[in-house]
């Protein structure tokens, strides 16, 4: 390798969001830096930093961001290909502050119907309460011309899409938003800034619940919104007059877990395929949903615009009887039982068939579970499920 040549991704992720300054020693990962309030010593540099100083990086005030803070966003930036980035208490919480910072009332919103379920309640309780108009398209985005209006702001995305991985084609909804002056947002957790480049095929905004690969060990929330140099003032504005922040030992744990994103995500997406290979071959099984599965409707588009894949399985058993779930779930060991996904271990959980999508109905598909395949040996991760199985017998 010439002196002159890139570093791969990989390697930028363990070294991206450190300090620059040289001396004879420094910590490699940036200190922890709990504070509320700032001195100054003096009312000129106070007013300085007060109105955006420094690029908007001088420390004003706690709520605005410590040097912790702003090294994860310097990571999350690097990692998404994006201008800047904030980062928020929850997932949700991103999700939240980017709609209010980009749609008023009057405007209306498209919204992929395989979007992570909570934002559905986010639409009742928000959005459409203050006047902004919601509607949902479908997850591989077939139906989405013949929605928009002249009062449509802005397309939700999520790819691939929440619990059955429905991949989209964002490169030509890029175009159709293009043309149109319409944002384009994207909830990128399943990629997690690694494996999938929202704003590098076409997207204006780029959101990500960190909680999950990015921190990667099932003990800190947080979410961000990175977007590019012309979207970010409304942005910053918003979170600014919100107040919106998170505590910097959370950042310290989630920029500490990004170092290592690489080598997991490698290892979740080897054996995730590998248990997805070997569920398409059980008799209990109707349908196995992953899209780095050639068997998988999504595969092509995933093959031109994925640069890998993670952990998360779905299937759907062949059987129609609801209580096969209870039996198969409450055998397993290994796979708790429990909410998220993205931490070392592995987890299981019912998708649900009811409430969930509002433009095409589930209802009509046997029983399915959700995996999220862990770092476990693969051997003792088969043997477990081999047992739920063995419990429908």
């Amino acid at each position: 390798m010439s002196d002159t040549s890139e570093p791969c991704e990989q390697t930028r992720l363990i070294h991206a969001g450190r300090r620059s300054e040289t001396g004879k020693g420094r910590g490699f990962n940036p200190p922890v830096e709990r504070l509320s309030t700032v001195l100054f010593d003096s009312l000129a540099e106070l007013r300085h930093a007060s109105a955006g100083g420094d690029d908007g990086r001088a420390l004003v005030y706690g709520a605005q961001g410590t040097s912790t803070t702003y090294a994860l966003e310097d990571w999350i930036t690097a990692l998404e290909g994006a201008y800047r980035t904030r980062l928020y208490p929850t997932g949700l919480a991103a999700v939240a502050q980017m709609f209010q910072a980009f749609l008023r009332p009057g405007q209306h919103v498209l919204i992929t119907d395989s979007v992570y379920g909570p934002v559905r309640g986010l639409v009742r309780e928000f959005l459409e309460p203050f006047g902004i108009q919601c509607e949902f398209y479908a997850a591989d985005g077939h139906d989405i011309e013949r929605r928009i209006r002249p009062e449509t702001r802005m397309i939700y995305a999520e790819v691939p899409g929440s619990l059955l991985y429905e991949m989209c084609d964002l490169p030509a909804l890029s175009r159709l938003c293009k043309e149109r002056g319409i944002l384009l947002a994207v909830d990128n957790s399943w990629g997690s800034g690694l494996i999938y480049k929202p704003l590098a095929l076409g997207a204006d905004i780029s959101l990500m619940a960190l909680t999950k690969y990015v921190a990667g060990h099932s003990d800190v929330m947080m979410g961000s919104v990175s977007t590019t140099e012309a979207h970010w003032p409304a942005l910053a504005r918003m979170s600014r007059a919100t107040g919106n922040t998170v505590s910097p030992d959370d950042a310290y744990l989630v920029l500490r877990g990004g170092r290592t994103l690489a080598p997991r995500l490698a290892l979740h997406a080897s054996q995730a395929l590998q248990i997805a290979q070997w569920l398409e071959s059980r008799p209990e099984v109707a349908r196995v949903l992953h899209p780095a599965l050639p068997s998988d409707p999504g595969h092509t588009l995933w093959q031109r615009d994925c640069l890998g894949s993670n952990g998360l399985v779905s299937f759907e058993f062949k059987d129609k009887d609801e209580a096969q779930l209870a039996r198969f779930i409450d055998t397993l060991r290994l796979f708790g039982l429990g909410y998220s996904w993205g931490g070392f271990e592995s987890l299981v959980s019912v998708v649900e068939r009811q409430g969930t999508r509002s433009v095409t109905s589930l209802k009509d598909r046997g029983p399915m579970v959700r995996l999220h395949v862990g770092l476990e040996a693969l051997d003792d991760l088969i043997v477990d499920l081999d047992a739920g199985f063995a419990a429908l017998r």
